[in-house]
């Protein structure tokens, strides 16, 4: 069964008694868990999927036995949670023969037979679905309270949201820090409306060599964007419209660059060139909205394809970033920083939803 989130466009199907067609393939035994529950989000080529194992029984918890003793109150059997580490780990997906096998579940929860959900919270088979996301939901006509509340959480998840649930390896933080900042693209702020003309007809954007004080990032750029400023290009052409992917640099004296005249005249002092491939128009531009860039910032292709307000480009650890699309999906994004411009700032103030106009 496959249906439509109305408010933003996503697609969840309900796989029963089955597995999704990638998922059934297993190196060792298959499996078959009742409902397989897939979340296919925005912004992510992942499907989020999710198993829900119906089981008609449950342990009452009787007073001297060992399940009292560890859980002190009726819950699902230990053994069928132990089913649900195993269809975890042993449902996985390979993308082609040869390729390494993953784990394509990110939950597993028993639904049972129980009607005191306010009770159950207490539970630890209800604890360890936030801790792990392999835990168990009450689960009967009149009791289903936790389960819809989860339901709806994992809907609106946003996509960091959704893997964050899941257990992930050891060192997966250090891994995301090191791509985060793996910075790829440079936005250069133009000096003159002229400037803009220039770099569309002849392919290129140049800036003093004095602003990349680190040159070993020049080694690291494929992207050069534009960036107008309101007080050059008024309010309606302010903003990132144009990128362009890398095709060469070089380092030459500002008299070797003639497509445009310097305004100072022709100076020795050393440039930088970056020739593109060719100037792609966004469809929307990025626009300043209070915000704006001096001379040049660095910033990441996944950033530059995502932000719509200039800001959002500042955006530079792993819990901002997922913070910035948790609040996204929830309405318009505003990212405060420390100074107008986002290349002199150093810090975010804050990330916050507003108000749709």
């Amino acid at each position: 069964m496959v249906y439509k989130n109305l408010l933003n466009g996503e697609i969840f199907t309900l796989f029963y008694n089955s597995l999704p067609k990638d998922d059934r393939s297993s190196p060792t035994l298959s499996q078959r868990p009742d409902n397989v529950l897939t979340l296919k989000k925005n912004d992510a080529a992942t499907e989020y999927k999710y198993i829900f194992d119906a089981k008609y029984r449950i342990n009452p918890a009787y007073e001297g036995k060992p399940y009292f003793e560890r859980y002190r109150m009726p819950g699902p059997e230990e053994d069928d949670i132990n089913t649900m580490h195993r269809y975890r780990d042993a449902i996985v997906y390979s993308e082609g023969q040869g390729k390494e096998y993953e784990r394509s579940m990110f939950g597993a929860y028993v639904l049972f037979p129980y009607h005191d959900e306010e009770r159950f919270q207490q539970h630890k088979f209800y604890k360890s679905v936030e801790l792990i996301n392999i835990g168990a939901f009450p689960f009967l006509p009149n009791s289903t309270s936790l389960m819809e509340k989860f339901l709806d959480e994992i809907i609106m998840d946003s996509p960091e949201k959704a893997y964050e649930r899941t257990t992930r390896p050891r060192g997966t933080k250090e891994y995301y820090g090191n791509k985060l900042s793996g910075k790829n693209v440079l936005v250069g702020a133009l000096s003159k409306r002229p400037q803009l003309e220039a770099a569309l007809e002849h392919g290129f954007y140049h800036t003093p060599l004095r602003n990349i004080t680190n040159h070993k990032v020049l080694t690291r750029l494929e992207y050069v964007a534009l960036y107008q400023s309101i007080r050059l290009f008024g309010a309606d052409e302010a903003g990132i419209s144009w990128y362009g992917r890398v095709k060469d640099w070089k380092v030459v004296p500002r008299s070797a660059i003639t497509a445009i005249p310097s305004s100072r005249g022709a100076t020795d002092e050393l440039y930088v060139v970056f020739e593109v491939f060719e100037w792609v128009k966004r469809e929307r531009a990025i626009v300043p909205a209070g915000h704006g860039i001096y001379r040049i910032l660095y910033t990441t292709d996944y950033m530059l394809n995502r932000a719509k307000e200039v800001s959002e480009l500042r955006l530079e650890t792993e819990e901002e970033l997922r913070d910035w699309r948790e609040k996204r999906r929830a309405g318009k994004v505003k990212v405060t920083l420390d100074r107008e411009h986002l290349d002199l700032g150093s810090a975010v103030l804050g990330i916050g939803v507003t108000s749709s106009d």
